[in-house]
């Protein structure tokens, strides 16, 4: 392609709305346009790296046997019902678009596709002779956003490959999950991205067990705790570990203090002279179940310990029975104004006790009238703790529970693994911090969907059983924004070579000299005929825009016609290293073909 044909527009500011470099970059090299919050227009340049992403991804997904399809975006909102997450994603989540058409039938559009393929495998697999299936679709996805950021990272619509596996028991999708566990990492080593597999969370989209597939990158929106020794890698959300030992309490009998002004646990600790190790913080949560009824959670953890509110929202999900509920709409700390729709009196904020009474909330048929009581693992086995006194100004220390308290019946472990923390499988090894961008997740969904959706087969002797189910997603969209997020400098893109758009760009410096225009034209065509896939920049603009734009695009290798083709040589840099050589004219081809097959298999 040749760049003075090509609907090719470089910026040379920063866009005022991006805030990443990728997303800066992505729009100042002319890869993307914004044409709505978090909607935009895939570029000819963008274009062709989401075909070679989508073509590495499409690849390997053929090598283990699975097949592609393509899905409705439109999906009737009964599937949904009938999984029951219609109300979570309509509404908890808040993420699908939904609509209603002109026969008054509600739809969304596809944010996945678990409802739509569980409808597909209901109607036709019948028997285990017909498993395991797997299918697989590339398709523009959509999500409501309500705030979109980051360029293509976090958009409303977005190119997202999804898969989903059938199988007879768990044994052969675990099979699969490992199929998938080696394709997902080829993905991503093919397109040339340093990542890491993390243990992860499997949210709303429900199941045993999931991986992540993170892009390490400072911009990446989810934190990585790993140890060194490979051996433990998870998103801070999932992620597991060992807190710092107890310091002994200093507090050898039960008293009630004043602590005048003392409402954090710094100041307590300060105050008290006592290790925040030695403290029991009670944490007030209020939850609003899908069926609109509230409840009020009280926790009890230690001191120098934080809540995972992923942790806690799904413990309080498994609760959601007992109150004639499937689904979280909301779980918030209450602020003042909430809690006075529901407080009976004024709550002493600071200073709450385990054993707070039930008499703060009112009579109110939408809110449970007890607070549910759950105590995180660090604090069960604390001795002589320091606490709140259910009084404003007020601590006890030297508590114990079984004298002064009661233990909550529910234990949980929802606190958050940190960095320094150490390994449960190795106290020796402590856990290290990462950024990273989540491109690819892949869950075992056991028979979550087809239980729901009443998909079934007939075994080998004539039971009817639900399916069991895999699934296997990858942004492919968000891979390719991923890998500028991961390589670039002060001057523009760095593409790894597989994903580039092109892998060379001739740069004529001077349009008007016949012979560097007979070189570039003569190496143009002949590189493209062997497969390098190469831009001509023939525009009338003088070489230092010209070689600004070539790095600003971020193209592998730049061939210039300049002042060395008197000796019969053209100058070749490259963009990763800016390492620069001059080649005669005859060797570019087979030395450029050398580069790209070595980087391509690497």
């Amino acid at each position: 392609m040749r760049l003075s044909q090509m609907l090719f527009v470089t910026l040379r500011d920063d866009p005022a709305d991006a805030e990443i470099p990728s997303h800066k970059l992505l729009l100042r090299a002319g890869y993307i346009r914004r044409i709505g919050s978090g909607i935009y227009a895939y570029l000819p340049l963008m274009w062709r790296v989401l075909q070679k992403v989508s073509q590495i991804v499409r690849e390997e997904m053929n090598a283990t046997g699975a097949q592609e399809c393509l899905l409705p975006q439109l999906q009737p909102a009964e599937l949904w019902q009938e999984s029951g997450r219609w109300d979570t994603y309509t509404k908890a989540e808040g993420i699908m678009f939904s609509l209603v058409d002109r026969r008054e039938q509600q739809l969304g559009l596809g944010p996945t596709h678990e409802e739509v393929i569980t409808t597909v495998a209901r109607d036709m697999i019948r028997s285990y002779r017909q498993l395991p299936v797997h299918l697989y679709q590339i398709q523009t996805k959509f999500r409501d956003e309500i705030r979109p950021r980051f360029g293509l990272m976090r958009g409303r619509e977005f190119i997202m490959k999804d898969g989903y596996s059938f199988h007879a028991d768990e044994e052969s999708l675990k099979k699969t999950y490992q199929e998938m566990y080696t394709a997902y990492s080829n993905m991503l080593r093919r397109s040339g991205l340093a990542f890491r597999a993390v243990e992860a969370d499997s949210g709303a989209i429900g199941g045993s067990g999931s991986t992540e597939f993170m892009v390490l990158a400072d911009a990446g929106e989810d934190e990585v705790l790993y140890t060194e020794d490979g051996k433990y890698a998870a998103n801070v959300e999932k992620a597991v570990s060992l807190p710092a030992e107890v310091e002994i309490s200093p507090f050898t009998t039960f008293e009630k203090r004043e602590t005048p002004g003392i409402d954090t646990i710094e100041k307590l600790c300060n105050f008290l002279k006592c290790s925040p190790t030695q403290i029991v913080k009670n944490v007030l949560y209020q939850t609003v179940y899908d069926n609109g009824f509230t409840v009020l959670v009280l926790i009890n953890i230690r001191g120098d310990q934080e809540i995972n509110e992923v942790k806690l929202q799904n413990e309080l999900t498994k609760l959601a029975p007992q109150f004639g509920a499937k689904t979280i709409l909301t779980l918030t700390v209450p602020n003042v104004e909430t809690q006075a729709t529901w407080q009976a009196k004024s709550l002493p904020l600071g200073y709450i006790a385990p054993d707070i009474s039930d008499d703060y909330i009112a009579v109110n048929k939408q809110v449970n009238s007890q607070f549910v009581r759950l105590v995180d693992k660090t604090a069960v086995e604390l001795k002589n703790f320091v606490t709140g006194a259910n009084t404003s100004g007020f601590h006890v220390v030297g508590a114990n529970w079984g004298e002064q308290f009661t233990l909550p019946a529910i234990t949980v472990d929802i606190r958050k693994a940190k960095l320094g923390d150490r390994s449960l499988h190795n106290p020796n090894q402590s856990l290290q911090t990462a950024r990273g961008i989540e491109a690819g997740h892949i869950f075992q969904l056991g028979t979550k969907y087809s239980q729901a959706m009443g998909a079934t087969y007939t075994n080998e002797q004539g039971e009817e059983k639900p399916l069991v189910m895999g699934c296997y997603g990858v942004g492919v969209s968000r891979l390719a924004q991923s890998a500028v997020e991961q390589s670039y400098d002060k001057d523009g893109i760095i593409w790894p070579i597989a994903i580039a758009p092109y892998h060379a760009i001739i740069t004529i410096p001077n349009i008007k000299d016949v012979q560097q225009i007979e070189v570039a034209e003569k190496l143009y065509t002949e590189l493209n005929k062997v497969g390098v896939e190469t831009l001509l920049d023939d525009r009338d603009e003088r070489a230092g825009v010209k070689f600004k734009d070539a790095d600003l695009i971020g193209i592998p290798f730049r061939i210039v016609t300049g002042r060395a083709i008197t000796n019969g040589k053209v100058e070749i840099v490259k963009r990763a290293t800016r390492e620069s050589q001059e080649i005669a004219i005859e060797e570019v081809i087979n030395t450029l073909q050398q580069w790209i097959n070595e980087a391509i298999a690497g």
